[in-house]
């Protein structure tokens, strides 16, 4: 096995053209038979199985810099750079990372997670190249609708402006800017990527500048008219016009011609853009046909491509949140559902046939969606802005310049809230509580369960303001009764399990964990109140001065980071209300990066089982002395 020899790119390049093929063929079998098992991304990986064996052929990395933009696109670069013995451990918990990790390789160069960073992170490695007078290449491969996010043509904008030497891979495997046009762009590209095609070009440039009087003038119209021919039969004038040299389309799965060009433009200086078309799922037919459900794929049954079903439950959080956002549209015809590339992701795939004329997928562009959002709502309509929690963290401008200082009526429903799991650091929506209490206007809630869900999303139907409603990845405690529902007062929260001396306020889905932990602590003879706080601002105030007169010790539980969390804000209301001081446990995630594993398994990491919270509050309780 070709694969197995390969402890390092090193191995890479001293491979025969044959044996080559047999890697790329190797590569892919391994992802499919890993990925049928821990689940991942198995589509954008098997499209990049040669671009990655080519850049490893020709780029000595770790000195050579590669930036891989979402770094869902990593796969075949782990297992070049000699992660074989580690793969079938990949997003599993203390395992090898689903993305690029700085900590797992010197061969990662940037820890990857979000969409259309790499170019500005790569540029910004070529301008420390410079400043330090080094020598390496800085490469960033983009694709999967990174060049969709606004963030990238920034990137593109100031790399044209600097003029250093930068190459930007850009994998289109949706063929979303010009179609493959096969031989003769592969013609074309082997020409003007070769050293001959830009000494005649930079010679005649230069002997044209030194004839007198209209030197300057035809050199000009030499650019011009080879801009103006180029532009007509590629699609790479709006690179140009940004400061690029343009390359492609190639075909991305031809590696004699990758390697060739690769050699080529390693040559040359200043921006460079290579224009990749790449078949997402190659290799694997039913990944081919559904590419977008072989994205991040559930494990998968190989020779049938079925999913592994799970056991029959309740549904998913993100389906009650589709299905009532549907039951609104139809008795709201003022109801939009605004999402930033993850109609799938956020469920809002039966709402965009039942109300096309009232969906918006606004592309990787978060801050343009809360930018839509907002002035959809100034004119009388009521949009639902279906984000991830983590996503969110790249519109908090836009959250408070557009929707809170105007108070508008944006609905923000805020899927993967918490511990999110398999994707890991840059996935867990650990920081949604603190970043939305601190803003004005902004009414902050999560869902405990089915029927909080439902109730809180018509309860900012009702709203005239900003309203965001947080939950997680996993299912339900059940069916919904209805998908209409009585709309909640705003703060309210209520006691679900009355109890003595101990009181647990808990947010969101931490309220069942309080349940199971409640159950525990009888072991030790405690009797604690749960309360479902449901709102982290406001707050229930009557609620909790009565809960803090008729209780010796309170505690906070919250799947959120405990710096300027829900425990903060208890903390702070208790201090507003003059309540006299009492025994106070916060309980929540630590300030610290949490990696990939299932959400039990964190939950497990972090102390906060129910086992394990009901164990701290024991030892909670025994340290103070009674009031």
């Amino acid at each position: 096995m070709v694969l197995e020899r390969i402890k390092s790119p090193a191995d890479v390049k001293i491979l025969s053209r044959e044996e080559l093929d047999v890697l790329a063929r190797e590569l892919r079998t391994t992802i499919i038979n890993t990925v049928s098992k821990t689940g991942g991304h198995l589509a954008p990986n098997l499209g990049v199985v040669e671009l990655s064996i080519a850049l490893h052929c020709t780029y000595e990395t770790p000195k050579d810099k590669i930036v891989w933009d979402v770094g869902a696109q990593a796969y075949p670069h782990k297992l070049l750079t000699g992660r074989l013995d580690r793969f079938d451990t990949i997003r599993q918990f203390k395992g090898l990372s689903g993305f690029p990790n700085v900590k797992e390789s010197e061969h990662d160069h940037f820890g990857t997670g979000h969409s259309s960073t790499s170019i500005g992170i790569a540029l910004g490695m070529a301008a420390a190249r410079d400043l330090n007078q080094d020598d390496y290449a800085c490469i960033a491969v983009i694709g999967d609708g990174g060049m969709t996010g606004g963030v990238a043509f920034e990137g593109l904008n100031h790399a044209g402006h600097l003029g250093t030497n930068l190459l930007v891979i850009l994998n289109d495997n949706a063929m979303s800017i010009s179609p493959n046009l096969g031989g003769l762009y592969s013609h074309l590209n082997r020409i003007t990527s070769g050293q001959f095609y830009n000494y005649v070009r930079k010679e005649t440039t230069k002997a044209v500048s030194k004839i007198p009087a209209i030197g300057e003038l035809a050199e000009k119209g030499i650019l011009r008219i080879e801009e103006l021919s180029k532009g007509l039969i590629t699609p790479g004038l709006l690179f140009e016009e940004l400061g690029f040299r343009y390359f492609g389309p190639l075909d991305g799965h031809d590696l004699d011609l990758l390697l060739h060009t690769f050699e080529n433009v390693k040559q040359l200086k200043g921006p460079i853009l290579m224009h990749v078309i790449t078949e997402k799922g190659r290799g694997y037919n039913p990944a081919v046909i559904d590419p977008t459900s072989f994205h991040g794929a559930k494990p998968f049954d190989v020779k049938t491509g079925a999913f592994k079903s799970g056991k029959a439950g309740p549904p998913t959080f993100t389906k009650v949140f589709a299905n009532t956002a549907c039951a609104m549209a139809e008795k709201d015809k003022r109801v939009v559902a605004v999402t930033a590339a993850m109609r799938e992701g956020t469920g809002l795939v039966e709402f965009a046939g039942r109300y096309p004329d009232r969906f918006f997928d606004v592309a990787i562009a978060e801050q343009h969606a809360l930018e839509l959002a907002s002035g959809l709502a100034t004119q009388g309509i009521r949009p639902i802005a279906a984000i991830y929690s983590t996503f969110l963290q790249r519109a908090f401008d836009q959250l408070y310049h557009d929707v809170c200082i105007h108070n508008l009526p944006v609905l923000l429903c805020l899927d993967r809230g918490g511990i999110v799991g398999a994707d890991g650091a840059t996935h867990q929506g650990l920081y949604d509580l603190s970043y939305l209490r601190c803003l004005p206007n902004m009414v902050v809630s999560a869902a405990a369960d089915e029927r909080d869900l439902v109730r809180l999303m018509w309860t900012a139907l009702a709203h005239d303001g900003p309203f965001a409603v947080r939950y997680p990845r996993e299912n339900c405690q059940a069916e919904p009764d209805s998908y209409e529902g009585e709309p909640f007062r705003i703060g309210e929260g209520t006691v679900v399990r009355s109890g003595e001396r101990v009181a647990i306020l808990a947010i969101g889905t931490m309220v069942y964990r309080a349940l199971r932990a409640a159950e525990e602590l009888d072991k030790f003879g405690i009797d604690p109140t749960i309360v479902n706080m449901r709102f982290v601002k406001p707050m229930d105030l009557e609620l909790l001065k009565k809960i803090a007169a008729s209780h010796h010790y309170l505690v906070t539980i919250e799947d959120n980071t405990i710096e300027g969390g829900f425990g903060s804000a208890v903390a702070q209301r208790l201090t507003e209300l003059e309540i006299p001081p009492q025994p106070l446990l916060n309980i929540g995630v630590p300030d610290k990066i949490i990696e990939h594993g299932s959400r039990d398994e964190i939950f497990e990491m972090l102390g906060m089982s129910p086992k394990q919270i009901a164990e701290r509050i024991e030892r909670f309780v025994k340290s103070k002395v009674l009031v």
